[in-house]
């Protein structure tokens, strides 16, 4: 394991412990019974969803027959996406709760996925097994974040969809507070940010480059979602897009990125 660059300073990342939040706050019933509506649930919640569907879809255009690796899988949200418009799917998280509700969701939805437990440390597939990998809210949690990327980059191919938060945005003020409180003993997902330059510097690490980038918001979700408003906020959003402000500080980030030739 390399030591971490400024954006993991800055952002204050968890020590690796037996028990990092990460299992643990993902080995419960509750926390998988729950989780798509509080991430995903009002107007906010499900045009976030909506929007990296689509960026995602894009980006491994064009998806009918790819097969994908959805790593850290969740409920089953992208993997399910991914599936209804053609791709063959395995997802894999470490949470036997969330596969749970995510195997629940496929049947329900008629989606053809396969779900199984993994470790995005250390993924029980074979090297440049799958045509693409994907895997959203991951790395910003994970123990170790390059060993997981390199795991990621290992099992594809040919491309690698991952997101983060950036640090040059509102996500850094954020997760700075929620480090101090993890600090304190409080149950709270510490997360890190990440600056474009470590992304790609991990990227071409692993023999991958980076080749497309889409940024969400400029102004804090948490925000949004208290507006509930998605007009409110497509106009606001725009209005800050035109100033060229998401360019500098959009977050969430959404990449894409390709093997190398070798």
């Amino acid at each position: 394991m390399t030591g971490p660059d400024r954006a993991d300073i800055a952002s204050g990342v968890p020590r690796v412990e037996d028990e990092h939040y990460s299992y643990t706050a993902y080995a419960d019933v509750r926390m998988a019974e729950t989780f798509e509506q509080a991430r995903f649930g009002g107007p906010i919640g499900r045009m976030l969803a909506e929007t990296q569907e689509r960026v995602v879809s894009s980006f491994l255009s064009p998806v009918i027959g790819v097969t994908v690796l959805d790593v850290g899988t969740g409920t089953g949200r992208a993997a399910i996406a991914l599936a209804r418009r053609g791709a063959t799917v395995t997802g894999v998280d470490a949470s036997a709760q969330m596969l749970a509700v995510a195997r629940r969701r496929a049947e329900e939805s008629g989606a053809r996925a396969t779900f199984a437990h993994g470790d995005v440390h250390a993924l029980d597939m074979s090297s440049q097994s799958f045509d693409a990998v994907v895997c959203l809210r991951v790395l910003m949690h994970t123990p170790d974040w390059r060993r997981s990327l390199a795991e990621l980059c290992r099992v594809a191919s040919r491309r690698v969809v991952v997101d983060y938060p950036a640090l040059c945005s509102a996500a850094l003020i954020e997760a700075i507070g929620r480090r101090a409180a993890y600090r304190f003993g409080a149950r709270v997902e510490a997360y890190r940010v990440f600056t474009d330059r470590s992304m790609r510097r991990a990227f071409r690490d692993n023999g991958f480059r980076m080749t497309g980038i889409h940024r969400q918001f400029v102004l804090p979700i948490a925000l949004h979602k208290r507006l509930a408003s998605q007009r409110a906020t497509e106009h606001v959003e725009a209005v800050l897009a035109g100033a060229g402000l998401r360019r500098l500080v959009g977050s969430p980030v959404t990449v894409v990125a390709e093997r190398c030739a070798s």
